[in-house]
This record gives C-alpha cells, sequence and structure tokens, in this order.
C-alpha cells in the first residue's frame, strides 16, 4: 500500500459476515417425521396384524428426505413391509407409499389410510346365487 491510498474500515458485524460460511436452511436441516394421526394409523393397523399373528415386530426410521415404518414377520429377517413417506413426492405421486420385500410398490398416494388399505386382511366370503 502506499501513503496515498486510504485505508478502507470494514464494520466488525459485515466482517464477520463475510469471514463465516452461510448459514443452512433449516429446511435442509431437518428430518422427516411421521405426525400423531399418521402413527395412530399406523399402530392401529400394526396392533391387528400382530393379533392376527402376521406381524411380530415393527422398526420407525425419520431420515432427511423420507420417513420410513418397516414391519418385520420375524425380528432378524428383512421387512416384511416398508410405509413410506416421502413429502417431496406428494404433488407428483402422492406422498405414501406401501413397498413389499422385494421393491415391488403395492399402492401410493396422497391419504395414509387409503394406501394401508392394501394391507388390510380381507375375508372372502362364498356367495352363493
Amino acid at each position: 500500500m502506499s501513503d496515498s491510498e486510504p485505508i478502507r474500515l470494514i464494520p466488525r458485524a459485515a466482517a464477520s459476515a463475510q469471514d463465516s460460511p452461510p448459514l443452512q436452511s433449516s429446511a435442509a436441516v431437518s428430518q422427516v417425521s411421521f405426525d400423531r394421526r399418521e402413527l395412530q394409523d399406523l399402530l392401529t393397523l400394526y396392533g391387528r396384524m400382530v393379533a392376527a399373528g402376521e406381524w411380530r415386530d415393527y422398526a420407525i426410521d425419520f431420515l432427511r428426505d423420507q420417513a420410513v415404518f418397516s414391519v418385520f414377520r420375524r425380528t432378524s429377517e428383512a421387512p416384511l413391509y416398508r410405509i413410506e413417506k416421502t413429502p417431496r413426492l406428494a404433488r407428483r405421486q402422492g406422498a405414501y407409499a406401501v413397498v413389499a420385500a422385494g421393491g415391488l410398490i403395492l399402492k401410493r398416494g396422497p391419504d395414509l389410510a387409503r394406501v394401508l388399505a392394501v394391507l388390510e386382511k380381507k375375508t372372502l366370503r362364498l356367495v352363493t346365487a
């Protein structure tokens, strides 16, 4: 610097803002979860299936972009079904999906109760005419 150049002063708040990295948005940091109503629907179905002897265990995973409710026939096996909530798909295919053990999507839609209906055990009756 020469003697003829003026010294430029930077306010302390502006200097710290320039030196620090930008803050992450709260949407990028937060994770997806099931709300109380969704959990009630999931656990009601789970309770009925446990009483019927179909399911024995469950797991809930809250990830950054989706929440997953997995059900197991036995604890040591891979999940029998996964109920997934992916909010970024809400406008396209629906936020909820039921995925079978092999990865086949059984049902997808915007309403959890309708998506869970695919797992309900239907009783067949013989109709005579």
